[in-house]
């Protein structure tokens, strides 16, 4: 072995010439390959026979899913064509039957399943004969154009005619409503005094906002559609809020979300915020902002920013609307950025919407006050604040809406809901502290009334003086006129969540059928009074908003800085009277409910508890009884002869009091 290993030897003469160790040289790999077992080449080879064969097997196995993979990649257009007309044709069969098994039912499917087809066929036309019909009517628009200048007044002229005979003939049964018109002139007229350039007003734009407004309003509160409308789709918006409850339940049990307000209506934040973060991802809520800002734009003359987020303002906040339009922000002018902040103030998020609804505010009225808000919103803001720059955004029409980061729905999902615990958050700790501010403030102007013998003083009894006329104006009762300025001036000094949910307390009371009047506090305010009120506090115009305003702007163009904090006071002031343009639109074209057949419904009521129908029955019949010389009571009226009015009388007396119980 010694001698075998001579050869081999590593020794100072191979390291001084540089030779390499022979144990590691081709020889030495070929001797060591050699005493090797020669078993280990066998098992590679079968390894490699192995894997080959699970390969080749494999292949065998995925090549008609590759197949399949490889012809859909090349009719990718016509594989979605097909599959598409699938699900075309399995809708029109559940279509079909959902009619056929009962058609009044299916009401709501059929509605939205026009509108659908509608818009469908809407784009598609557009898409395709758009140009060709635009080539066939350009002899008809130059021929308009030309007429255009004395059709106007014309057009002016028959308008003109037409709202005066209609307020003619509807404000004679109930000439109060003229008392919400004179009030809208009012504030049109002081907001064109505040105008910044009144030479340069659109007028345009402010005459095709307030008509819009109008007839909108005219849809909504007079025809039957209209309210039939607006009611269905509050009635959904409530069932649809209502499955919040599910996971409050979870989280927080029963007893939380029954008694405590934090665990009734702020979770319905958390919800609204994640659907709309979902129907973001989706396009849906692009799409329809698109739809509402072309007929403004197209209508009202004002360019494609402004009106986009003023279009997205009623869905969204005034610091996520500005979003929309983000690229474009920088080189707006002061007119388009006063619009932005205007639409801003004007109206509420889609989020809190839900909040308000649930401390039980009327949805339709909720909804209908931000649809008609965006018009009239525009329309001010161009009275206001008219353009006296060139905009680089006139008559641009393709603006480019992102759909978000979003990869898929459930991220837009958990997205929306996790950006929802900030506005919670902000809600709970602005309630927390404007409840405690205001309870101080009142606390302060009570010591200092009772220095010189003024007593109950507070920052209540103050606005309902200060702003009395103008809550008379926008159409109030003179008895209900400082119930609404109180409320109007929490709504402008702390902020609208405030005061809705106060109002919610007064709407309460008057559903229970309690007393009008406790001592010399009003307990409830009439429903045309409600109705007024609630359309003047739909809107984010109050001084805390200011900050959130400035704040989210100036981080998207921190450049515009001084142009943002030189226009915002200036919005704010619109954004409170458009809120108060559309309560005086909702009284004027406010219908008074029905009253009930009053000896019909006491004679089936059970008067172990009381509404507002039973409050309304029993003080017609306070009114019609008679009290005679002898002593008697007899009625009058509907009650004349009824059997059994004396004992309707007597239950009316366990809940009410008037003169005619004392007898």
């Amino acid at each position: 072995a010694h001698l075998k290993m001579e050869d081999n030897q590593i020794t100072l003469v191979n390291l001084e010439k540089g030779l390499d160790n022979p144990a590691f040289s081709s020889q030495g790999e070929e001797l060591h390959g050699k005493s090797e077992d020669p078993r280990g080449d066998n098992k590679e080879e079968r390894g490699r026979e192995g894997k080959g064969r699970f390969s080749s097997y494999r292949r065998k196995v995925l090549h008609p899913a590759l197949k399949a993979k490889r012809f859909c990649k090349a009719h990718a257009k016509a594989v979605r064509k097909v599959i598409l007309g699938l699900l075309c044709v399995a809708y029109l069969c559940y279509f079909a039957a959902a009619c056929w098994l009962n058609f009044q039912r299916a009401l709501a499917l059929v509605v939205m399943t026009a509108l659908v087809v509608f818009f469908t066929c809407w784009s598609l036309f557009q898409k395709h004969c758009g140009a060709k019909v635009l080539q066939l009517l350009r002899p008809c628009r130059k021929c308009f154009q030309k007429s255009w200048p004395w059709l106007k007044w014309v057009l002016y002229v028959v308008l003109l005619g037409g709202l005066i005979a209609w307020l003619v003939l509807d404000t004679g049964k109930n000439p109060k409503q003229l008392i919400s018109f004179a009030g809208f002139c009012f504030l049109v007229l002081v907001l064109f005094a505040c105008s910044k350039h009144h030479r340069a007003v659109s007028w345009r734009a402010v005459l095709w906002g307030l008509g819009l407004e109008f007839l909108l309003g005219l849809f909504i509160l007079r025809t039957t559609p209209g309210i039939q409308a607006f009611q269905w789709l509050g009635d959904q918006i409530q069932v649809f809020l209502s499955y919040t409850t599910a996971g409050s339940k979870f989280v927080f049990g029963n007893t939380l979300i029954e008694d405590v307000f934090a665990f009734q209506s702020l979770p319905i934040i958390v919800f609204f915020s994640c659907v709309m973060s979902i129907l973001y991802y989706l396009g849906a809520m692009q799409w329809l902002i698109l739809k509402i800002s072309w007929v403004l734009q197209v209508s009202m003359g004002t360019t494609a920013t402004e009106t986009l987020s003023v279009a997205g303002n009623i869905f969204v906040g005034m610091t996520e609307s500005p979003l929309l339009i983000r690229p474009y922000l920088a080189d707006m002018t002061k007119s388009e950025i006063h619009a932005v902040m205007t639409g801003g103030f004007s109206t509420i998020a889609g989020t809190v919407l839900g909040a308000y609804i649930s401390f039980g505010i009327d949805a339709a009225s909720l909804i209908a006050a931000s649809v008609m808000a965006a018009p009239c919103a525009l329309a001010m803001s161009k009275l206001v604040y008219p353009e006296v720059e060139e905009s680089k955004f006139k008559g641009r029409e393709n603006m480019r809406l992102s759909c978000g980061e979003e990869r898929n729905i459930l991220e837009a999902a958990s997205n929306g809901a996790a950006a929802s615990v900030g506005l919670v958050a902000n809600i709970a700790a602005n309630l927390i502290a404007f409840l405690a501010v205001l309870e101080f403030i009142n606390a302060a102007l009570r010591w200092f009334g009772e220095m010189v013998d003024i007593e109950g003083l507070s920052f209540q009894l103050i606005c309902s003086y200060v702003l009395r006329p103008v809550a008379f104006l926008m159409g109030a009762d003179w008895a209900d006129s400082p119930v609404v300025a109180e409320l109007l001036g929490i709504k402008i000094i702390l902020n609208e969540f405030v005061a809705y949910e106060q109002l919610a307390t007064y709407k309460k009371n008057r559903l229970a059928g309690l007393e009008e009047w406790d001592g010399n506090q009003k307990q409830w305010i009439s429903e045309r009074a409600e109705s007024i009120t609630t359309f003047a506090l739909c809107g984010f115009a109050n001084f805390s908003s200011i900050g959130i305003m400035l704040g989210g702007l100036t981080s998207m163009v921190p450049q515009r800085k001084s142009d943002l904090a030189s226009t915002v006071l200036r919005a704010l002031f619109t954004g409170i009277c458009v809120s108060m343009l559309n309560a005086c639109l909702a009284g004027l074209l406010y219908v008074p409910t029905e009253v009930p057949n009053c000896v019909t419904f006491l004679s089936t009521t059970n008067f172990s508890s009381t509404s507002y129908s039973t409050y309304t029955c029993c003080k017609q019949l306070f009114a019609s009884s008679v009290l005679g010389e002898n002593g008697t009571l007899s009625f009058t009226g509907a009650w004349a002869g009824v059997a059994g009015s004396m004992a309707y009388l007597i239950q009316c007396c366990g809940h009410y009091n008037h003169t005619a119980c004392a007898g």
